[in-house]
Parts: structure tokens; C-alpha cells; sequence
């Protein structure tokens, strides 16, 4: 039996970059309670401004679909016609970029960041997450930190997405394995 334990009072996240000022963050807090995190339809281009004008870059015909939370969009680039949907969650801690044409359906987690389970302490450990053009994040699925989804991917409803996933291909189960090829006609 191993004599080390965990020490979660010995935890530090000093070494994370949160990447905005505290007014920033806790202005977006309050945005993000009034526009996004609820299940109220508000205007879709209202939705894009607000995230621009918090850093974001965001491309023509992203959908934004009611009840979506976004940790910090200073770290979130989504490029043209994405579609996010209902209770989708962008935990980006790192990075987040989003190609063209690509989907993340309702429920849906990207979580930029986890934790180093072989440390007493517990680290934060984080990653950036890239979905590539025409990627699509099925419901209630989870992509990992450091996941790249290569083009036209696909990660089935409730999979997950623990390593990269190759391009045209279908991936489903925990963690996600290849089921077949992605052909679009």
C-alpha cells in the first residue's frame, strides 16, 4: 500500500494565466448570467457582440443557442457557420478554437483543464482544445484537454474524447474509439 496521499491543502493554481483582469472577469460573470447561461432566447448577434467585445473571435453565422457557458472568451476562437447548442459548456481554461462548419451539441463539455492525480497537491493541469473545420461534438459528449478533433470528425453522442481524433472518421464510446469512416455525399 502506497503511504502518499493527497494534500489538496497544499494546492497552489498561482502559476494559471486566467488572461484578464479580475473587473473583466467578474463583468463577464455578469453578462454571462444575463445572455447566456439562462434558457431565455436572446439575440443570437447581441450574443456574438458581447463576446467579441470581450475578446472572443468570432466568425459570420455562429449560432448560440440558449443556456451555453463560457469560462473566459478572451480564450475562445469560433470561425464561420458554428453551431452551438443548448447547455453546451466551453470550460476554457486554455485555448478553444472552433473551425468553420463545425458543430457542439446541446450538453456537450470542453474542458481545457484537469487535474494531476499523481501529485499530492493535486495540480491544475490544463490544455487547449481544437475542433477543426466541420468537426462535430455530439450531445453529452466531453473532449479532454489538449484534444484536437481533425476535420469532419465526429465524437458520438455521450463518447469521449481522450486522445486526438482523425479526420473523416467516426469515434463513439469512453474513451472514444474509431467506429468507421465519415463519407459525406
Amino acid at each position: 500500500m502506497n503511504k502518499n496521499s493527497t494534500r489538496l491543502d497544499q494546492f497552489n493554481n498561482n502559476h494559471f494565466q486566467r488572461g484578464a483582469s479580475l473587473s473583466k472577469e467578474l463583468l463577464w460573470m455578469l453578462c454571462s448570467s444575463l445572455f447566456f447561461r439562462h434558457s431565455l432566447a436572446i439575440s443570437n448577434s447581441l450574443k456574438i457582440s458581447i463576446l467579441r467585445l470581450f475578446g472572443a473571435k468570432v466568425g459570420q453565422g455562429v449560432l448560440i443557442k440558449p443556456a451555453v457557458t463560457i469560462k473566459f472568451p478572451w480564450k475562445l476562437r469560433i470561425g464561420n457557420h458554428v453551431w452551438i447548442g443548448e447547455n453546451a459548456w466551453i470550460d476554457n481554461l486554455d485555448t478553444v478554437s472552433i473551425g468553420n462548419h463545425a458543430c457542439i451539441s446541446q450538453g456537450a463539455l470542453l474542458l481545457c483543464g484537469n487535474h494531476n492525480y499523481k501529485s499530492p497537491a493535486f495540480d491544475l493541469i490544463t490544455g487547449p482544445i481544437t475542433l477543426e473545420d466541420g468537426a462535430w461534438v455530439g450531445a453529452k459528449a466531453i473532449v479532454c484537454p489538449g484534444i484536437t478533433i481533425r476535420s469532419h470528425a465526429i465524437l458520438t453522442a455521450g463518447s469521449v474524447a481522450t486522445s486526438n481524433l482523425e479526420a473523416y472518421t467516426i469515434y463513439s464510446g469512453h474513451p472514444a474509439k474509431i467506429v468507421r469512416e465519415r463519407k459525406i455525399d
